[in-house]
């Protein structure tokens, strides 16, 4: 009797055990995620800076599982609902290499030479296709966006559903959004001085985004204004002025921050839903699972792309090689190209400390206000190296752009103009008269790209060149002129800019 009773008291402190680790949400065996406990909101405000970065890297690695939310059996990589709700995309239509989602985690395409890097031609991103449920080119599919035809009842192909863009390097991007806003900040500053009938050129750190003037009647004329998506130009009417918000993110200038890139991705891409996105205890995708990801999980995946290392120039040790960097670098400026890839660019007023969130979030997006501030110093070596650093209270930023689009392009017919203009309401005639305007270049970390131009399918830099038009079609041909040795000058000299981490986190 004593021994069935040691045994019954065993089983119960056994029991007790049991349900003390399940209600401390513990592991459990046979679970499969990626992120075994995610952030609560509030707890990012409490960890220090280094260890909120360490868990953004490992959001970004993450592959996510079906267990955690992965996947969007009802809604379409916009956010809206599929065409089709009666097709729900569950296996097999749980991926989609065109319309996704289509990626486990954000490293498996953004990974050379680390994670937040570039990446090949295989990892390209299909802009536009995820206003199709699942992408099939099914012939006998009518229903517009579902699978096969587009919002004029067109049949698609594969050239025709959406743009095919290389993907990005991130590198030293917390300093690329904070020139970004920056500039947005100069240029709605003039903006406000401009009164009824009077105009005035549009200028910050020494660029030139046009002239922006005001009818008499108070309406706002941007007729004159460069270098600006329409969504920065709109303006409804006297009373509301156009944003000029410079768009740094994504090829064509379409997203204001990296917040919002965030939010965007692990939706599109993975199928992942943030709590400020789509809301709170919502499953708005039908996957049976609430709160993907929280509000501190976004703010740790951004803040560890803003905080990604900086690009910096290479000695080359041949001393042949090194010679034609240094005349390549200024043939560089002499034909033309620094105009638009300008060489570095101020950042001052403190602007390297990068803040999160940013002023300019659109709804759906954390927006200043809405939770406390938090501020990071992107020169701070506690962060990736190599960083910045003030001289004399400024920033010098290498990136080798003017954050304006600019036509690159010969014609319509030209093979690099993209199909659709991912930057026009999707289904309207100016969304189907194709782009061939492009943010420029940043350049500072071309020597480590694995290819080149928005489309990714050249494999040289000297291709890149030699397909400018447009704009830039005055420095092609000067490229064009030089001889072999003048423009392999500016190749090497172009070779030299690297994204060479120190150290990762």
């Amino acid at each position: 009797m004593r021994y069935i009773r040691a045994a019954c008291i065993l089983t119960s402190v056994l029991t007790a055990c049991v349900a003390a680790i399940q209600s401390q949400d513990l592991p459990q065996v046979g679970r499969e995620v990626a992120i075994e406990r995610h952030l609560e909101d509030g707890e990012e405000f409490e960890l220090p800076i280094p260890a909120l970065i360490r868990y953004g890297k490992k959001l970004f690695e993450a592959h996510f599982t079906i267990q955690e939310g992965a996947g969007r059996p009802l809604t379409k990589g916009t956010g809206a609902p599929l065409s089709d709700p009666s097709s729900p995309l569950t296996f097999p239509r749980n991926n989609n290499r065109i319309s996704g989602p289509e990626s486990n985690s954000c490293a498996g395409c953004h990974n050379q030479p680390i994670s937040g890097g570039a990446g090949d031609l295989s990892a390209n991103v299909f802009v536009a296709g995820q206003r199709f449920d699942f992408a099939t080119f099914n012939g006998s599919d009518v229903t517009p966006t579902r699978g096969a035809v587009d919002e004029r009842g067109n049949a698609v192909t594969l050239q025709s559903i959406a743009d095919s863009r290389a993907t990005v390097d991130m590198f030293g991007a917390g300093y690329y959004e904070m020139l970004a806003r920056q500039i947005t900040a100069d240029l709605q500053r003039i903006r406000d001085t401009i009164p009824p009938g009077g105009q005035a050129t549009l200028r910050s750190k020494g660029i030139s985004f046009g002239l922006l003037a005001r009818n008499t009647d108070g309406s706002w004329n941007t007729a004159r204004v460069e270098g600006l998506p329409p969504q920065s130009l709109a303006s409804a009417d006297a009373q509301h002025p156009p944003s000029l918000l410079i768009l740094p993110f994504h090829q064509a200038a379409s997203t204001v921050s990296l917040r919002v890139f965030t939010n965007d991705a692990f939706n599109q891409h993975h199928g992942m839903q943030s709590t400020e996105r789509f809301g709170i205890g919502t499953d708005p995708d039908g996957d049976g699972v609430v709160n993907e990801l929280t509000r501190a999980d976004i703010t740790a995946a951004t803040l560890f792309q803003a905080t990604l290392p900086v690009p910096e120039r290479i000695i080359l040790e041949n001393p042949i090689l090194r010679e034609a960097a240094a005349q390549g670098e200024k043939l560089f400026q002499q034909i033309g190209c620094a105009t638009c890839h300008i060489p570095a660019l101020p950042l001052d007023n403190k602007g390297w400390i990068y803040t999160e969130p940013g002023p300019y979030n659109p709804p759906q997006n954390l927006q200043a206000g809405q939770a406390p501030t938090i501020a990071v110093d992107l020169s701070s070596d506690d962060l990736p190296q190599p960083r910045l650093k003030p001289v004399n209270g400024v920033v010098m930023v290498p990136l080798y752009t003017d954050f304006k689009l600019h036509d690159i392009c010969r014609s319509a017919s030209d093979p690099n103009v993209e199909i659709l203009n991912a930057n026009a309401k999707a289904g309207s005639e100016l969304f189907f008269a194709g782009n061939g305007k492009f943010l420029t270049r940043r350049l500072w970390a071309a020597g480590s790209k694995p290819n080149y131009f928005h489309h990714g399918q050249f494999t040289t830099i000297r291709e890149a060149i030699l397909n400018h038009f447009g704009e830039a079609v005055a420095s092609q041909r000067s490229f064009s002129s030089l001889n072999r040795y003048q423009q392999g000058s500016i190749i090497e000299f172009l070779k030299t800019l690297k994204a060479v981490p120190r150290n990762q986190q």
